[in-house]
């Protein structure tokens, strides 16, 4: 039994069909989860430990793919008690565990080449979240608790409305309405991204894969671009104008007075005034994953969500 804890997000719904793929027995858990073929659904809150003891048992892999509302006070209050329910319920039932990550925790300074040794030192409140529960998880790993391993992702996008990631909110969404694409303090810098098919193809990878256990692994990202180039290839893929509003950090404290979401992205607006470069080498060189090639995904996104290109 493979079960996804966290499954109506869009890492859980790419990963779906690549474990469903692979002939697992599948187990759905969200707080309200939708049916897919044949798979079990378990109604569970997460940070209920009865319930998340009770959505374990039975596993063989959990993947935790939870995506909690995006507002730092809800991370704080909820991710220590899903991450400690979790990883006990794996000790007890002998389940192993792939955690979804992301780059919250890593030095601000040393973002120009992310690697899976980049030094962790947050400066955001959702970053000392995310390096908190890292910690918790690499701490029982160590003590021989749990088998699992960290599978840890940059800015992701794909396809799959209402919702995929952020380069879907920053240009696909905007740039496809007619709008202007945003981009927060510099289109200028570099960033890559984290194709949603790519991840999921690594996460089964790995979640299948005795000797990746005990490890953290960045999942397969493309090459860097400035932020300019990003929105006019979003905009060539979906045969628009490249149109881009620039974001500077004080329009997004004005903004947030009136977007939850904005005012929550106020402090990781330094991932965008720096270089941002996710490097995944490690698991190409290991595994041989690739990622697609940007232009690629980008078109497929354009096609899957917008009826762009047949």
């Amino acid at each position: 039994m493979h079960t996804l804890l966290g499954s109506g997000g869009p890492v859980a719904r790419a990963l779906l069909p690549q474990l469903q793929a692979s002939g697992h027995a599948l187990r759905l858990v969200s707080r309200n989860p939708q049916p897919y073929g044949e798979a079990e659904t378990v109604a569970a809150d997460l940070t209920d430990p009865e319930a998340t003891d009770r959505a374990v048992r039975g596993s063989r892999v959990c993947y935790l793919t939870v995506g909690l509302p995006y507002r730092a006070a809800v991370w704080e209050r909820d991710w220590p008690r899903v991450m400690e329910n979790v990883i006990a319920a794996c000790a007890r039932h002998g389940a192993r565990l792939v955690f979804f990550d992301n780059v919250y925790m890593y030095d601000p300074e040393r973002m120009g080449r992310m690697t899976e040794t980049t030094p962790v030192r947050p400066v955001s409140r959702k970053g000392r979240v995310r390096a908190r529960i890292a910690e918790a998880l690499l701490k029982a790993m160590e003590r021989g608790e749990v088998e699992a391993l960290i599978a840890r992702s940059a800015d992701f996008f794909g396809y799959g409305k209402p919702w995929s990631g952020v380069l879907n909110f920053l240009a696909f969404e905007p740039l496809s309405q007619g709008k202007k694409a945003i981009w927060f303090a510099s289109a200028e810098q570099p960033h890559n991204f984290t194709y949603l098919p790519d991840a999921a193809r690594a996460l089964a990878l790995l979640g299948a894969s005795d000797d990746a256990y005990g490890e953290v692994w960045h999942l397969p990202s493309g090459e860097a671009h400035t932020g300019q180039a990003w929105v006019e290839a979003v905009a060539r893929a979906l045969g628009v104008e490249p149109r881009l509003q620039l974001v500077t950090r004080p329009m997004a404290r004005l903004a947030g007075l009136f977007n939850p979401l904005v005012r929550e992205s106020v402090e990781m607006i330094y991932q965008y005034d720096r270089p941002y470069v996710f490097d995944s080498s490690k698991i190409a060189e290991r595994f041989g994953l690739e990622p697609t090639p940007a232009g690629a995904a980008l078109a497929e996104v354009a096609r899957q969500d917008y009826g762009v290109g047949g």
